[in-house]
């Protein structure tokens, strides 16, 4: 049987697995899901490395090298019949409101669009450019395409974006208007565009130009993991089809991911719930993922990911996107440790890199650190630096003088913000820098205070000791009291980290359970949580707030064991934290199938008349059976084209209908449309050595 290789690139590691198909067999379920039968098996060898954002090929190639010597006796790097890889690259960036600068391009919007769906806070200052078109919700014309002032929009954006995002008011009944668009834009430029018919067949015009706009922001980052992983490949001879995991779990080509990442939203999480049922052997459970930028929470039901069909939430962002139902929080080894003036005492949710891990990769950080603890005068942002997280996106016409004068600074490693900011102005364009994710701090996290109370022994404990003594001098805020001394902080950190992990679990078991969002909980809400996380229930209290989590709970991810043991004690639930619970990501990347479902409206614009809006436009019926026999063959025949597309063989075709028909008093029925799908599923198809 075939020898797989799983990679998984997050945050903070890069993990690389190893699996034998003849150990652990993948099959699919009766539900049309890749399912490993036996637990634990086919995981032949394990590895990380730190993942590298400034150059992402130097941490995959760190995790493909150790991991490759342990390939079976006789087995070459050229047998290897699959490489597929799953990320929380996306998901990271939009939680830490990271991404490359778009332009988007509105077609038959009206303005107050950018006010709905969060569209105009997730934009910032990115532009947007509002052109007559668009359509009706019977697919016919509602204006004419003003192609001249997208073609002058287009012209004078290009050389500041990255790519650029189309969305048309009503594409999903007509695309014809975003089509003409897309390929303007291509004959103009060499910039990527992404459309919102390609993504979504469901209607809500701001949240597809909000999926559409976080997709084309994601091209650049998506681009620079797979040309990185594609490389490594070839240098070590594996010819393999490369993979890429999408946010329901399923598998695509990783071409087709460079022109759709936005379905990688929630990629890393997906492949964890398949790598944590495969690992624990549990059927239905709550599983958190814990890295170094998030923390993911989602339900297994009788072994498969619960899907959430509304589209996945990210960052506070509602997308189009169906993906696993997964609470993600940023919440990670890696959040930075920080005084909130309303919250108070905070972790997170930005990811900084650890003062330990920076010291290790850069030892001059140790020499500046121990400068500044030994100094008295009144500096700062002591115990913090700025270094590069990965190369320009634009060019450097894409950045101001001020920005650029920054990113040179960082030319040579870290800096010290309290050498490098000497006045707001340079701190704002930092702040700018910082955003797009071109650049990262760093600071003290909870990894740092990991290291100070030795439960993790891997980089430099000193700069995470001294770290945390500058984070005591920091200006006083009202209402904290700071701890005594170093290793009193460190231990408030985890009892902190503890504190908020326990807090997201119970919100996703009240979101899940009762639909109450934590917004809703009011002061006896929180009273009540937060009591009930207390380390102890106090003798004198007159109500017992004990809250206890009925199913028991996964832990996977590198962190989970400095702190799930006393997170799962204070939720009264049990532990499992499974064999390779640090590499989940990368054994639930082998086990999925490639799946690819195409859905057909077919509306009544006029009496006696049924029109099926198809992906390449619209076709009128005048018997509607006639119409979703056309839709369902239609439909078929795209899903299994796009499942190819996608890299799957021995495809199966399963089909659905839906007529939405409205009765009136007396029985009339009168016809509203009806939806006609088709979902293709297959196994990747692998190379024959």
């Amino acid at each position: 049987m075939p020898i797989l290789l799983g990679l998984d690139t997050g945050g903070t590691y890069t993990d690389a697995v190893l699996f034998d198909q003849a150990k652990g067999a993948i099959g699919k379920s009766d539900t049309g899901e890749a399912q490993i039968s036996q637990v634990h098996g086919g995981v032949l060898a394990t590895a990380k490395s730190l993942t590298t954002k400034h150059d992402l090929s130097i941490g995959l190639k760190g995790a493909i090298e150790a991991v490759l010597p342990r390939l079976p006796a006789g087995v070459r790097p050229a047998d290897i019949a699959l490489v597929s890889m799953s990320t929380t690259l996306a998901t990271n960036a939009i939680v830490e409101g990271h991404g490359a600068p778009i332009c988007l391009i509105l077609l038959g919007y009206d303005a107050k669009s950018l006010e709905r769906a969060g569209l105009k806070q997730a934009l910032g200052t990115d532009p947007v450019v509002f052109a007559a078109g668009g359509h009706k919700p019977t697919g016919d014309e509602q204006a004419p395409l003003d192609i001249e002032a997208v073609r002058a929009a287009v012209l004078a954006h290009a050389p500041k974006v990255a790519a650029f995002a189309v969305s048309g008011y009503f594409s999903v009944r007509n695309p014809a208007h975003e089509i003409a668009v897309r390929q303007m834009i291509r004959d103009l430029t060499d910039k990527p565009v992404s459309c919102g018919h390609e993504l979504t067949s469901k209607l809500d015009a701001p949240r597809r130009a909000l999926t559409v706009a976080l997709n084309a922001r994601l091209i650049p980052q998506l681009q620079q993991l797979i040309r990185a992983v594609g490389g490594l490949l070839a240098e070590q001879g594996i010819k393999a089809p490369l993979m890429v995991v999408k946010g329901d779990g399923s598998l695509i080509d990783q071409q087709v991911a460079l022109t759709c990442p936005v379905e990688t939203i929630l990629s890393g999480p997906a492949a964890s719930l398949v790598g944590a049922r495969h690992l624990s052997g549990a059927d239905t459970v709550m599983v958190s993922d814990m890295g170094g930028t998030t923390t993911d929470i989602a339900m297994l039901r009788d072994g498969r990911p619960v899907l959430n069909k509304e589209g996945a939430v990210v960052g506070g962002w509602r997308t189009m996107v169906e993906a696993v139902a997964v609470h993600t929080f940023g919440l990670g080894g890696d959040s930075e440790v920080r005084i909130d003036e309303h919250q108070g005492f905070m972790v997170g949710p930005r990811r900084v890199v650890a003062l330990s891990l920076l010291a290790h990769l850069y030892p001059y950080v140790l020499e500046t650190l121990r400068a500044q603890f030994a100094s008295e005068d009144m500096m700062a942002y002591r115990g913090q630096f700025a270094l590069r997280q990965r190369p320009l996106d634009t060019g450097a016409e894409g950045l101001s003088e001020g920005q650029m004068k920054v990113w040179e600074a960082l030319a040579n490693g870290p800096v010290a913000l309290s050498d490098l900011i000497f006045s707001p102005a340079i701190g704002r364009h930092l702040a700018r820098l910082v955003d797009r994710g071109l650049v990262i701090i760093s600071g003290l996290t909870p990894s740092d205070a990991a290291h100070v109370l030795g439960r993790q022994t891997s980089w430099c404990r000193e700069a995470a000791e001294i770290g945390a003594e500058l984070f005591l001098r920091r200006t006083p805020h009202a209402g904290w009291v700071p701890p005594a001394d170093g290793k009193a902080l460190a231990e408030a950190i985890v009892e902190q980290v503890v504190l908020q992990s326990g807090r997201v679990i119970l919100e996703t078991s009240l979101a899940e359970q009762a639909g109450i969002d934590h917004h809703h909980w009011g002061t006896l809400g929180r009273y009540l949580v937060d009591r009930s996380l207390s380390a102890e229930q106090a003798p004198s209290d007159l109500i017992n707030a004990a809250l206890k989590l009925n199913f028991p709970l996964v832990a996977i991810g590198a962190p989970v064991g400095s702190y799930y043991g006393e997170i799962a004690r204070r939720l009264r639930t049990e532990l499992i934290i499974p064999p390779h619970a640090d590499v989940s990501n990368a054994v639930g990347a082998v086990a999925g199938g490639v799946m690819q479902r195409v859905a057909i409206t077919i509306t009544q614009p006029t009496e006696g008349v049924f029109r099926a809006h198809l992906p390449g436009g619209l076709k009128d019926f005048i018997d509607l059976e006639v119409a979703a026999a056309f839709a369902r063959d239609t439909a078929a025949s795209e899903a299994e084209a796009l499942a190819r597309k996608a890299g799957a063989s021995e495809i199966e075709l399963s089909h659905e209908r839906a007529d939405k028909v409205f009765e009136q008093p007396g029985g009339l029925k009168i016809f509203m449309e009806s939806q006609v799908a088709a979902t293709a599923f297959g196994r990747p198809a692998l190379a024959q050595g």
